[in-house]
This record gives C-alpha cells, structure tokens and sequence, in this order.
C-alpha cells in the first residue's frame, strides 16, 4: 500500500543526491503513487464499463459515460471492442522504467523544469526545446503543470496512439489468458518509443530487473483521510 503523494513538482534536490540508491528510492517514492492513481481510475472505469456491457439494457447516464469514454480514449462511438483494448492499465513497472529512462532518475532538465516524466514531444504546444535540437527537427518535449498530469498523459499515449497497437494486442492476449500483466514481455512493444528501437527496449528490461520493479506492480493507494 503507497500513501497518496500531493507532490506537483520533482524536488531540486534529487539532483543533488550522490548516493545512487538513495537517488532511485526517492524517485520511485514520488513517482509511484503517482502511476498507481491513474491506473486505478483506469480500473474503476474498467469495472464499469464491463458492468455496462454485461447488462441487455443501458440508463441514460450510462449511454452518455460510454459516450465521454470513446471520446478520451479517441475511439469511434460504440465500437467497444477497442474501447475494451484501450481502456486498461499499465504495469508500474514499465512507467517507472520509462519514466527512469527519460529522466535520468528525475535528474533531467525536462522533469525538473518541464515536469516531463516520459519524454513525449509536441510539435504545437508548450514545450521545452532539447538543447541540441536536431537540425531539421523541430519537436519540443510537453511541459505539463505537475507531475500528475505527465503520467496521464502518457497513459493516454500508450493507450490511445497508433504505434503502441502491438502493445495493447499483447495485453489483451494477456488478460485473455488470465495472466497478470508482465512488463517484460509488454516492453517488448516500445520500440517505437524511442529511435534508438531495440536498444530502448533492451534499457527499459534491464532497469526493471535490476531495480526489481515488479515488486511495486501490485501496489495500491491507501484511502487518504478525507475519502
């Protein structure tokens, strides 16, 4: 069980700490509560919409949640079958691997001034410029208001672009065949994260096993005091 953290921002500090260890642990303190929250939403509306499509008749309210759903999830009206696809979580292994990966351990200019956790590029919006820009290259990486909304949105990549299909495929293999969802193996489908490809993936296994993130795919909020 993880406390909620109502933290928006990386502390400066992290930069700061030499011992390597220390580093990560704090890191993963931060950003693990963080990653656990989104994706109980995500099971909470999960839950639901499966009570939905188990039931021969829907209520209004109903109708008009899965309307709101096939809009966030960027899914044509009432094809549930990829509603069902996209609408599903993310180990928290692989988003603090990435997250890791793209931050350096929340060392990088980007997460400490851009609150930026994934890396993800914009092409229009607020973005901070990477130093050296490649020429003919005119992408910025997403600043966003607070750590919280950097993880949503990069819930929302995974689960919505058209480059990480393979990836949900996967996942829904698994949760047919009644397997927990295996961030070894759903890594495997994150080659088009980075343009280094394969060698992302490679990184991305190694800081999982190394850092024995699959201890922390189980974790869940503790109720805060004022639910």
């Amino acid at each position: 069980l993880v406390k909620p953290v109502d933290i928006g921002l990386l502390p400066k500090e992290i930069k700061k700490i030499s011992n390597t260890k220390k580093r990560k642990d704090m890191f993963i303190k931060i950003i693990l509560p963080l990653i656990v929250k989104e994706n109980t939403k995500i099971r909470i509306d999960r839950k639901r919409l499966f009570t939905i499509l188990n039931k021969n008749s829907n209520t209004n309210i109903e109708k008009k949640w899965l309307e709101k759903k096939y809009k966030q999830y960027g899914v044509r009206l009432n094809d549930l079958s990829t509603l069902k696809i996209r609408m599903d979580e993310i180990p928290a292994s692989l988003a603090i691997a990435q997250a890791a990966k793209e931050t350096g351990w929340g060392t990088s200019r980007f997460a400490l001034k851009g609150n930026a956790l994934f890396g993800q590029w914009t092409w229009s919006g607020e973005g901070l410029k990477p130093k050296k820009a490649d020429v003919g290259k005119d992408h910025k990486v997403m600043k966003f208001n607070n750590l919280q909304l950097s993880v949503r949105a990069y819930l929302r990549n995974l689960n919505t672009h058209s480059s990480y299909k393979n990836l949900r495929k996967a996942r829904t293999d698994l949760r047919n065949e009644k397997k927990p969802l295996d961030s070894l193996i759903l890594s495997k489908y994150l080659d088009k994260y980075a343009e280094t490809g394969g060698k992302y993936v490679e990184v991305l296994k190694k800081i999982i096993e190394q850092n024995n993130l699959k201890d922390f795919d189980e974790a869940r909020l503790l109720p805060s005091s004022n639910d």
